[in-house]
């Protein structure tokens, strides 16, 4: 996910630890044997089970009104405390006991976010069509090759004028070269992917070719299960974690013929950059990190270490290292592609997708590993429909005028429209309500603090590397104190800002925005958008820039001098429309040229 930005509430009594005002009533208790002499027929009423849990004391009530906006009177007060251990404390029995429930990694929410309503069907007919690659032919050059886009490794691959042992030996050459300089590889898996694409070499041999994938070589985030290999998901408490299965997309890879040649780096548990083994580089700049939390991924693929690389996201975690590391990531509709087997972070938020040097390339690799798969019940039944060579027609690019001339915005963003515009796409002016988005992330961190519960409550998180107010340990730990309330009303303000996007999409085919935007990222993400980012052209900085929060005592540092790194552009596209979002990233991708250019010294 993208940098935490927010979240102040600290300060809290030790003894309020017992779960103090969480609102979760709505299961009514009677009390056999506590001595009820209820009538026969009487209904099991509140406030009337065994006491259990700790004692709390008006005080820890009078500190917790400063977190939870409720005003009580001592009187109110007294009556809280004293019913505390029959009304609340036995909700939490399936945590404390007596009667334990263990909650695993494969026990999903009963409540689900879907973007489709039940009036709409996810569009398409599964029509795909690539773009015709004329026949050029393969460089002298190991590193040109390295560098080839996806589209024409596949084609060299295809005819036969590379075998992919070749091709994988020459990114494991470059892994091993370069991992040094950029901490990127968790696990280098060697002896799978020359198996693999020996098999890959003889099943072409024999006249079966499995499709663009065939022979590729790849890297996963390792947040993805791989059978007998780690997956570590970047954190401490899971260096030792080898799965006996792997990831449902891993399989979809491995049946497309493509090569898995490492396991790359993430920050931990999905935020930021900085994992057990350091904090991954950005190939343009390596004073600064690759951005999290597809660290990896962005690093490898930038620095022409792997064909491609498979990425999540939950809030900005394949848009903003895509940004950084100036590489095209495709951020797929949520419920398109299946995440069993995938490190869960946020049920209703977190989704698979590519990152590779060209837009296309993303498309071929989302192909392989679209389509329901019944383990994840946020999969949702669609086709993918892309056709490179169809005629853009009468295209409308929804924009944000005001967006592109405040803080984060910058020329190439508005070279972006203009190009739209000499493209011959219709400019739309849009807006969305002033609304407080950011009160979205309450869904985010709840979600994200029962998928990590035991890790917390065991202390398993204070083993992590990033120990700072931003970092999961610490939202974590807060999050214990959410209310239960506040987060039912965050999901039904979320069913509000669907139904604007709604409103917005049903007037645009794409909204164009500067990458990291901060409401788009938030707003997108919580409703399900796709997106695609992809560079347009290139800044200077002064500084290394940074996913975590500013530290007075650990400043970062300035440049000797300014350091020309990429820029990226983003598209929104409508739910299921990612084949219509790539067609014009295409177009203007075509526009910028500048996606050819690599980062000096790899």
């Amino acid at each position: 996910m993208a940098p935490t930005r927010r979240n102040t509430r600290r300060e809290f009594l030790a003894e309020a630890a017992a779960g103090v005002l969480l609102a979760t009533t709505g299961c009514k208790h009677t009390a056999p044997g506590a001595g009820s002499d209820s009538a026969a027929g009487s209904p099991p009423a509140f406030a009337s089970a065994p006491a259990v849990g700790p004692a709390v004391s008006e005080s820890t009530f009078e500190q917790a009104e400063k977190l939870m906006q409720v005003s009580m009177t001592p009187a109110q007060r007294t009556m809280a405390a004293e019913s505390w251990r029959v009304s609340m404390a036995g909700l939490m029995e399936r945590r404390t006991g007596p009667r334990k429930v263990e909650i695993t990694e494969a026990d999903a929410p009963a409540m689900r976010w879907t973007p489709v309503s039940q009036d709409q069907a996810p569009p398409g007919d599964g029509r795909f069509v690539r773009s015709p690659v004329p026949n050029t032919p393969l460089p002298q050059h190991d590193d040109d090759i390295a560098f080839a886009p996806l589209t024409q490794l596949s084609r060299w691959i295809e005819h036969r004028q590379l075998t992919s042992e070749r091709l994988t030996r020459i990114y494991l050459d470059r892994l091993k070269q370069f991992d040094s300089k950029l901490h990127c590889v968790i696990t280098l898996t060697e002896e799978l992917a020359l198996q693999q694409a020996r098999t890959a070499d003889g099943e072409l041999a024999s006249g079966i070719y499995r499709g663009p994938l065939h022979g590729i070589p790849w890297g996963a985030k390792d947040l993805l299960d791989t059978a007998g290999i780690p997956t570590t998901y970047g954190a401490e408490p899971f260096r030792n974690r080898i799965p006996i299965t792997d990831a449902t997309v891993v399989q979809r890879l491995h049946e497309a013929g493509a090569v898995l040649v490492a396991k790359l780096s993430l920050g931990a548990l999905a935020l930021n950059d900085v994992w057990f083994g350091g904090q991954t580089r950005n190939p343009w700049l390596l004073a600064e990190g690759s951005s999290g939390s597809s660290a990896g991924p962005a690093a490898a693929t930038a620095a022409g270490l792997v064909g491609f690389a498979i990425a999540s996201e939950t809030d900005g975690s394949i848009t903003s290292p895509s940004m950084r590391c100036g590489v095209t990531g495709l951020r797929p509709t949520f419920g398109r592609v299946p995440r069993g087997g995938a490190m869960t972070l946020c049920w209703s938020m977190d989704k698979l997708g590519p990152m590779a040097r060209r837009v296309e390339d993303t498309m071929l690799v989302l192909r392989a590993i679209s389509g329901f798969d019944a383990g994840d019940l946020s999969c949702v039944p669609s086709q993918l429909n892309f056709d490179a060579t169809a005629p853009l027609g009468d295209v409308r690019i929804g924009y944000f005028p005001q967006w592109l001339h405040e803080d984060g915005a910058t020329e190439i963003d508005r070279a972006a429209v203009d190009h739209a515009s000499k493209l011959g796409m219709q400019l739309v002016v849009v807006s969305l309500p002033d609304w407080p988005y950011d009160d979205l992330d309450i869904i985010l961190f709840a979600e994200a603090a029962a998928s990590f519960e035991q890790l917390t409550l065991s202390g398993g998180v204070d083993t992590l590397k990033m120990q700072t107010p931003d970092a999961w340990p610490n939202t974590f730990r807060l999050s214990r104190f959410l209310s239960a309330v506040d987060l039912i009303q965050a999901d039904r303000l979320r069913r509000k800002v669907a139904l604007e996007m709604r409103r917005v999409m049903s007037e645009v085919d794409v909204l164009l925005v500067p990458s990291l935007r901060d409401e788009m990222l938030t707003i997108t993400n919580f409703t399900g958008h796709p997106s695609l980012t992809f560079r347009a052209g290139f800044v200077q900085v002064s500084e290394p820039r940074t996913d975590w929060a500013p530290d007075a005592s650990h400043p970062v540092e300035k440049l000797p001098a300014p350091q020309r790194v990429p820029y990226s552009v983003t598209l929104i596209g409508q739910l299921f429309g990612e084949g219509r979002m790539a067609r014009i990233g295409m177009a203007l991708e075509t526009a910028f040229q500048v996606a050819e250019q690599r980062p000096p010294g790899f």
